[in-house]
């Protein structure tokens, strides 16, 4: 098992989860973070501390789509291991629905 970042991070990428994971697992996007499953070592303290509540086990129903998102950009984007400033309008987005579709990007983020 491990974790994975699903849609509710997107536009809002709170990083309260990166400043608990004790290995260092997170990849920053231009607008959300993935977990590197490979990296992950289950312990699940990064769930509760989301407040989009966009982290999830991997065994939950229907996250096979962002088991594999996660594992691909955790590969191509810089990590983050400390917290930032969540964007001024996370708090917008904060239950959207269908964010992937219209918000998701492929871009790097800054990292650390």
């Amino acid at each position: 098992m491990t974790y994975v970042v699903t849609e509710a991070c997107i536009k809002c990428k709170y990083t309260d989860c990166v400043e608990v994971c004790p290995v260092d697992c997170f990849y920053e996007g231009e607008n959300m973070l993935v977990i590197n499953p490979s990296e992950c070592i289950d312990c699940g303290v990064c769930e509760p501390e989301c407040p989009a509540e966009a982290i999830l086990p991997d065994t939950e129903d229907g996250l096979e789509k962002w088991l594999e998102l996660n594992t691909k950009f955790s590969a191509e984007w810089p990590n983050i291991t400390g917290q930032k400033e969540p964007p001024a309008d996370a708090d917008d987005h904060k239950g959207e629905e269908g964010k992937f579709e219209k918000y998701f990007s492929e871009e790097p983020g800054e990292g650390d």
